[in-house]
């Protein structure tokens, strides 16, 4: 009997993969658990618009990050932060302060996606990574001053 699975199954597939299982195999187990369904002309074709919308989001969500690197690659960001004398940083500098930096200057970032690529520990200018996308990566400067 041919399946579509709904979920990873171990030894399988994965999710939309179509395979041949047994009869009972199918009726006791995966049909049961909600692990697959039968290959129907029906829900093969809600399946393969599944891939297709998901196909047209993904490279939605690319592009988006494409456009997102055009406005902010090469960009210096200033960031006021506390220091004491000779321009150490009380505390340090995280993902966090970059992602509420950029957000303020109007692009959306994802802070688990900030790569600070010196440790910082004084004022000055740091290279930072943004990756945006699996494929897209921007790169930024931070110039950190001190605040008032």
């Amino acid at each position: 009997m041919k399946v579509i699975l709904l979920e990873t199954v171990k030894g399988l597939g994965k999710p939309d993969d179509i395979v041949e299982v047994n009869d009972g195999y199918a009726n006791h187990f995966l049909f049961r658990k909600k692990l697959a369904l039968e290959a129907t002309p029906q829900n093969l074709n809600t399946v393969k618009t599944r891939k297709a919308a998901e196909k047209v989001k993904q490279e939605r969500a690319l592009q988006d990050a494409r456009d997102v690197k055009a406005k902010i690659d090469g960009q210096t960001i200033t960031i006021p932060i506390k220091c004491g004398h000779g321009g150490k940083l009380y505390g340090s500098l995280t993902a966090m302060d970059i992602a509420d930096a950029l957000n303020q200057a109007g692009y959306a970032v994802d802070k688990r996606g900030i790569t600070i690529l010196e440790s910082v520990k004084s004022l000055g200018i740091y290279d930072v990574d943004i990756r945006l996308h699996t494929d897209v990566t921007a790169k930024i400067k931070i110039e950190l001053v001190a605040s008032q």
